[in-house]
């Protein structure tokens, strides 16, 4: 019982992580676009924010639709 219950802990503490890395790597890129595109640095840090948020919310989304459907 025990065991079961870190397991499911460390499942989601590396759901979580992977996630946060996947929303960095997004807005990394968005970044770096938009910075090639000749956006000055607080206008790319903007956009690099704004698809951080979004990756975040779209992973909540998805979380709270399986959770619903899964139980």
């Amino acid at each position: 019982m025990y065991r079961e219950s870190v397991v499911a802990v460390a499942v989601v503490l590396l759901s979580v992580a992977l996630v946060l890395v996947i929303a960095l790597l997004a807005a990394a890129g968005a970044d770096k676009l938009a910075r090639m595109d000749g956006a000055t640095y607080p206008a790319a840090l903007t956009r690099a924010a704004i698809t951080f948020a979004t990756a975040i919310t779209l992973a909540a989304t998805v979380t709270t639709t399986l959770t619903a459907l899964l139980t």
